[in-house]
């Protein structure tokens, strides 16, 4: 089966005045569809670098991204841009979501910043499975931690993506509703996602298919 995202010995490189960092040393790795893949280590060992990465968030200094078989690494960022609106669904704990708009305002925004005209009745539809049909006009200052965890989910599928990457999908949640989000990413996979996550806790890491576990910068071995 081909991996629908590619990762090839990323380098990635920090300078604070004459001091240099390596935040990611040759990393490589591939997400098939339907896997879910947790990256793990401690802080400071390069997981969010390589989130942002391969979100095409940020620019490797050596390597490249591969989304369905395209380049995202060192593209324009409007290329880059479009390619994670219509690709890729990103849950970051510190939320996705923009803060004057509601819920479905949120998801409707997701849609049409990747074109998507799948209309209002799919994104009631998607509102109403995460169980936040109550709350769609609701904005983030007004939904509770486990509303908003939703919500942001809600955003990241908004698109159908082909991969979604979540950065702590379950950090400051209580296990109920961490148990919940893992379930819906765990659907999304079955629906055909390649599904990254980056977590610290090893309960989420054993809902993964497989673990990379990166250390200083690198994948251990």
């Amino acid at each position: 089966m081909t991996a629908v995202l590619e990762a090839e010995r990323l380098y990635r490189f920090f300078h604070a005045g004459d001091d240099e960092t390596l935040a990611l040393r040759g990393v490589s790795l591939a997400v098939e569809r339907g896997e879910i893949v947790a990256v793990t280590g401690p802080s400071g060992s390069g997981k969010s670098t390589l989130l942002n990465v391969l979100a095409g968030l940020d620019e490797p200094d050596g390597g490249q991204v591969r989304i369905n078989g395209e380049r995202i690494s060192r593209r324009p960022e409007e290329v880059r841009a479009r390619l994670r609106a219509e690709r890729i669904g990103l849950l970051y704990q510190l939320s996705n979501l923009v803060g004057h708009l509601s819920v479905a305002d949120n998801v409707a925004l997701a849609q049409l910043l990747a074109g998507n005209t799948t209309g209002r009745s799919w994104r009631s539809d998607l509102v109403r499975r995460l169980g936040l049909a109550d709350r769609a006009h609701a904005r983030p200052t007004q939904l509770s931690g486990g509303e908003l965890a939703r919500a942001g989910l809600a955003v990241a599928l908004a698109n159908d993506p082909l991969v979604v990457l979540a950065d702590e999908p379950t950090g400051e949640l209580d296990g109920t509703t961490a148990a919940g989000i893992l379930d819906l990413l765990a659907e999304r996979a079955a629906a055909g996602s390649a599904v990254v996550l980056v977590t610290h806790d090893p309960s989420v890491a054993g809902r993964a298919d497989r673990e990379i576990a990166l250390r200083d910068g690198a994948v251990a071995a």
